[in-house]
């Protein structure tokens, strides 16, 4: 590992040479040092909020802490036994929620990976949490790639969550200080990591529309983006009228959907441009409640038509046309 005026040495050398536009982890280092004017050598752990401050950033996500718990708990049982931590952290950065085994409690409260710590790119510069968060992407920060020295100990990967209007809402973090943590745990780290993000986030998602229909969204046209590739759960939810009310990120970039697409209900048919025959629909919607009418008065038309609010003779015509 190198010592604290090596790595600061490396970070000040990248950055002079601009190698940002080669290297996103130097477009971070320079964020880290001209945008936020930070020095790689900050000896101490990142900043903590108050526990008023951090009861207030947990009531801020009250349903996303809900609905995650499971999902944390999975993701740190895959984890845990292996020296890692799991935390989950608002869009400002905040550690809200953790899970690690007790043992290593006093070594992670001391790197600053415990709740209300604040890892933003901001405060702590080039991390999991807070590089996670400027780019909105899965990533790895793996030791010597953090900005300031004193993480270079730590290995982070971070994956965001997206909440059900596609903005950021939080990020899913699994951090080890392991020196023996090879290459290839932490790809299975990364996958899990971003398995655990998806899953917050279909959850969260839901919650947010209990009352609704939710549906796997898909594309018959080869050219668009697959699932595998979008950044989350391609989820839409529909009301039962079958208008759609709501749609993940995903689902959004699938479809090109946008707040103001959503503000003003569609059928779910006009996502995958089927015209909506609107006559079509108001007889098929007709027949469909003469139909139920009939059944639940056991053929008795005068019976069917006082159920509707029709008359008998109404009801007659109806039938007729319905036959024809």
């Amino acid at each position: 590992m190198p010592s604290v005026g090596d790595h600061a040495a490396t970070v000040e050398a990248a950055i002079a040479r601009d190698e940002a536009a080669r290297h996103p982890v130097v477009a971070s280092w320079q964020r880290s040092s001209l945008l936020h004017e930070l020095d790689p050598t900050k000896p101490h752990a990142p900043d903590r909020l108050t526990d008023q401050e951090l009861k207030e950033a947990q009531e801020r996500l009250g349903l996303l802490v809900n609905t995650s718990e499971v999902s944390l708990d999975h993701l740190y049982q895959a984890v845990g036994d292996v020296g890692c931590s799991v935390i989950l952290a608002d869009k400002n950065g905040v550690a809200i929620a953790r899970r690690g085994a007790v043992q290593d409690d006093k070594t992670f409260d001391k790197w600053g990976l415990w709740t209300g710590a604040i890892w933003s790119e901001e405060s702590e510069g080039t991390n999991g949490v807070g590089t996670c968060i400027v780019e909105e992407r899965p990533l790895t920060i793996h030791k010597d790639q953090h900005f300031h020295s004193k993480n270079i100990g730590m290995s982070c990967t971070a994956a965001p969550i997206f909440d059900h209007e596609g903005s950021l809402m939080a990020v899913i973090d699994v951090s080890s200080c392991r020196a023996d943590l090879t290459a290839m745990f932490a790809r299975l780290i990364s996958v899990a990591v971003l398995d655990t993000a998806r899953r917050i986030e279909t959850d969260h998602f839901k919650a947010r529309f209990s009352k609704a229909r939710i549906v796997l969204a898909s594309s018959e046209d080869s050219s668009l983006p697959t699932q595998e590739n979008l950044r989350g759960a391609s989820l839409i939810a529909v009301d039962k009228d079958d208008l759609v009310i709501g749609a993940t990120r995903g689902a959004r970039t699938l479809y090109g959907l946008s707040n103001a697409d959503l503000e003003n209900p569609r059928p779910l048919a006009s996502l995958h441009g089927n015209d909506v025959d609107q006559a079509h629909e108001y007889a098929t919607a007709e027949r469909r409640i003469v139909q139920h009418a009939m059944a639940n008065s056991g053929g008795n038309v005068s019976a069917a038509a006082r159920a509707m609010g029709i008359s008998r003779a109404t009801l007659h015509r109806k039938l007729k046309k319905f036959k024809s």
